[in-house]
């Protein structure tokens, strides 16, 4: 049952991939119009060799003249074979490549549109394994199909027929020992499918963990993790090493059993060849255009069990590339969906419940009403459900009952564009891509002048350390922001806000990388901004949160106070208690 479930995967894999090929028909089809002047061509050479040594019939009784016909006509012939080769090379390139490039290209874009919860779920090293290695080692398996296995099929069938022309006794016997060499290629293949199949998830798996521990580098050695991560990665290494070995063992076999049974058949052809000659049946000159046939003959079959071996290879990463593919995208936008062009600031929760486990409970029948251009900030132990909320704003996920609206729209009736562009947000954890401070900044706003920039940058506080920088706004920042401080990452994640001023803000911790100095500033710098203008603002040191209008005190998924800085001290309640803790002399 399993190994017919296995072969039934393969069958689908291979119908996706040939769905991809589909788009380069023509140069599928003008490949194999080659491949089949390539294998005539290179047939007719050993007709050309047998005549010539035909003409040579003894010392003194050769015929230079003919020879030389016959070495001209095979110096065309070369040169035509080289030719064609040469074309369907770049054939096959053309559509191996466009292949690669198209199943990439959706790979990314179905990334873009899976849901956040997958992404959170699933190892991201996995994912970049699975559109980076992964469609490397299908590139090669399909190229190697293109340039090979065309080629290799059409010269056993021609070899056929020009062998059928010479002598159909000697080709017989060639045809009777031929289909050992499926049944030995056929015997392999089925065992080296899964066995790449693990190969490619477990390298995935290591792929994940060298993302992980290299872009943690810094806690790993401040926790003391070296070893841990080292023995981790041993572990993964060494089944790596296994899954390969046992893929490697069985499709290394291949070769060296096809090759002894093309030994055979050589065998066959020059003892029958033999015995035909010495009978006169045969002429010396056909008899080596036989041998020669034999090996051509042969020779397709090494590489059409090579082929077969990577093909095995390729399929198996195709179809980790296809489940990724194939994966449920988020729920589109509903086709009457509203534009939020008019947004006036006002957000209303109504018996919100969501959890990201259906075991275990977070939010539960949240409700919460927020006036337009209210400053309303978010407190309450880790783990209360504070950025749930943010996510729940911004439909990073979506609620399991209760609707929330904004500007009196649901926003599951809200295109999810226009109301993640309603409103800005600086996180905790910063974000910045390769590429200049300046591109940066205008990340938002890609059209913004050079003034408006450095005008958000001097707002935020990040244009003295900018001007500092060797190449200015023009520095180009590494992966994360390269060298910058965390401090100075926030800072320019601000400017990239104070940019765009979008009619509502979210602030999770925005400044809990920078000194108290330049928080203050930053403080008054938000407070201008905020003028007017919604905002929601998570934060646990509570000195940033006293001027907001309304404070949420959550626990456990829900509200348990609220009110001003000032109700909730007077009301000596949880927010009271954290208070004093902060602030305890």
């Amino acid at each position: 049952m399993e190994k017919r479930e296995k072969r039934q995967k393969q069958k689908e894999t291979f119908k996706k991939v040939l769905r991809y090929i589909k788009k380069y028909w023509f140069y599928l089809i003008l490949s194999i119009l080659l491949a089949v002047i390539t294998v005539v061509l290179t047939l007719y050479i050993p007709i050309l060799i047998g005549d010539a040594v035909d003409e040579i019939v003894g010392a003194g009784h050769v015929d230079f003249a003919a020879i030389f016909v016959i070495l001209k006509r095979m110096a065309v012939v070369i040169l035509a074979t080289a030719a064609a080769q040469w074309v369907m090379n770049l054939c096959n390139n053309k559509m191996t490549y466009g292949v690669v490039q198209d199943i990439r290209n959706e790979a990314f874009q179905k990334i873009e549109s899976l849901p956040i919860s997958y992404l959170d779920a699933h190892s991201h090293g996995d994912m970049v394994s699975r559109i980076i290695a992964d469609v490397d080692q299908f590139a090669d398996g399909l190229l190697m199909g293109f340039t090979q296995f065309f080629t290799g099929v059409m010269t056993i069938v021609g070899t056929l027929l020009f062998m059928l022309s010479v002598n159909a006794g000697i080709t017989l016997v060639v045809v009777g020992i031929t289909p050992l060499s499926f049944v030995v290629a056929g015997f392999i293949a089925k065992r080296t499918f899964s066995m790449f199949q693990l190969q490619s998830e477990t390298r995935g798996e290591q792929t994940s963990l060298v993302d992980e521990m290299v872009g943690n580098q810094k806690i790993v050695q401040a926790f003391g993790h070296e070893k841990e991560a080292l023995e981790r990665f041993d572990e993964i290494n060494g089944r790596l090493e296994k899954a390969s070995l046992r893929a490697i063992f069985y499709s290394s076999t291949t070769n060296p059993s096809t090759r002894f049974i093309n030994s055979l058949v050589y065998a066959g052809v020059g003892v029958t060849g033999a015995l035909f000659a010495i009978q006169g049946r045969l002429s010396v000159g056909q008899l080596t255009c036989f041998l020669n046939y034999a090996n051509q003959y042969t020779k397709p079959f090494n590489e059409i069990s090579g082929v077969v071996t990577e093909l095995q290879n390729a399929l198996a990463c195709a179809a980790r590339i296809f489940e990724l593919i194939e994966e449920e995208p988020e729920k589109p936008d509903a086709k009457d969906a509203v534009v939020l062009n008019e947004v006036d600031g006002s957000v209303a929760m109504q018996h919100v419940y969501f959890s990201y486990l259906p075991e275990q409970k977070l939010i539960e029948d949240f409700n919460l009403k927020v006036l337009p251009g209210q400053r309303v900030a978010i407190v309450g132990p880790t783990g209360c459900g504070k950025t749930t909320m943010i996510n729940l704003l911004m439909r990073f996920y979506d609620t399991d009952s209760g609707e929330i609206d904004v500007s009196g729209h649901p926003i599951t009736e809200i295109t999810r564009d226009s109301l993640r562009a309603s409103y800005g947000m600086v996180l905790q954890e910063t974000w910045l891509k390769h590429a200049t401070i300046r591109e940066n900044i205008a990340m938002g706003k890609p059209e913004a002048t050079k003034e408006e920039i450095i005008e958000a940058a001097k707002a935020s506080h990040a244009h003295g350390f900018i001007k500092r920088l060797p190449e200015g706004y023009d520095t180009i920042l590494g992966e994360d922001g390269g060298s910058l401080s965390q401090g100075q990452k926030q800072l320019l994640c601000i400017a990239r806000v104070m940019l765009c001023l979008p009619p509502m803000l979210i602030l999770d911790e925005a400044t809990s990388s920078i000194d108290t100095r330049t928080e203050l500033k930053i403080q008054n710098a938000f407070a201008k901004m905020m003028e007017g203008r919604t905002s929601f603002i998570v934060a646990h040191r509570l000195s940033t949160i006293q001027e907001a209008d309304v404070i949420l005190v959550m626990k456990d998924g829900k509200i348990i106070e609220k009110g001003n800085h000032e109700e909730l001290l007077a009301a000596g309640g949880f927010y009271a208690t954290l208070y004093q803790s902060q602030f305890a002399v």
